[in-house]
């Protein structure tokens, strides 16, 4: 905690703070720190019990994912409210344990949209990866009924999910352009010269013709 403290950068905690996280450590430093601690899995569960976040962070970097039970994943994710330490721990943990799928079906249903985002986000996952007994045309109709309205967490993590459908699977890529078209859920989102806009249908074309190229 001492060595946390010592990276700390009023600074990055200042960006950090304007995206929800609040922590000043630089992410390059945390992971050599983490390099260098190598996994230890009862050191990374007592930094998790601090609540602090970086420590959080660097406890999802050291931590064995396969370890932890699946009611202490999913108290984990209810716990971790901040946007970095969530996300992180459903990408290097959750979908690194054997409870990822069972956890991604009770999570997208959960009523609380932030726990369902991380069933989204595993449902993303699986589109692009495993999407074998996924039912694509089903996800649609629930992208379209309830993303507009949506909190944004949530919204942000459907968005990927009918993105990645688009891009992935050609059958349903002119459903999933359409529905983005009419919902026009993050059409005029900001962004950096070089980098693709989040809306769906922009996005998709963008990576299609990437594949293509």
């Amino acid at each position: 905690m001492a060595e946390l403290a010592a990276l700390e950068d009023p600074k990055a905690r200042e960006v950090n703070e304007r995206r929800g996280d609040d922590h000043g450590v630089n992410l390059t430093e945390l992971r050599a720190l983490a390099k260098r601690l190598k996994t230890q899995q009862e050191l990374a569960c007592r930094l998790w019990k601090t609540g602090d976040t970086a420590a959080r962070l660097l406890a999802i970097l050291i931590c064995r994912p396969k370890a932890f039970e699946r009611v202490e994943l999913d108290a984990m994710l209810r716990e971790a409210r901040t946007p970095k330490v969530h996300d992180w721990l459903v990408s290097y943990v959750v979908k690194k344990s054997p409870h990822a799928e069972d956890l991604r079906v009770a999570w997208s249903a959960d009523p609380d949209p932030v726990v369902a985002s991380a069933g989204w986000a595993l449902t993303t996952e699986r589109v692009a990866k495993r999407p074998e007994g996924l039912d694509l045309a089903g996800l649609l109709d629930l992208i379209e009924s309830q993303m507009k309205d949506a909190p944004d967490r949530l919204q942000w993590a459907m968005n990927h999910c009918l993105a990645q459908i688009g891009i992935e699977h050609a059958e349903y890529r002119g459903r999933a352009v359409g529905i983005g078209e009419r919902l026009e859920v993050l059409r005029d989102y900001p962004t950096s010269p070089g980098c693709t806009s989040p809306f769906a249908p922009v996005w998709i074309a963008e990576m299609v013709g990437r594949q293509r190229g």
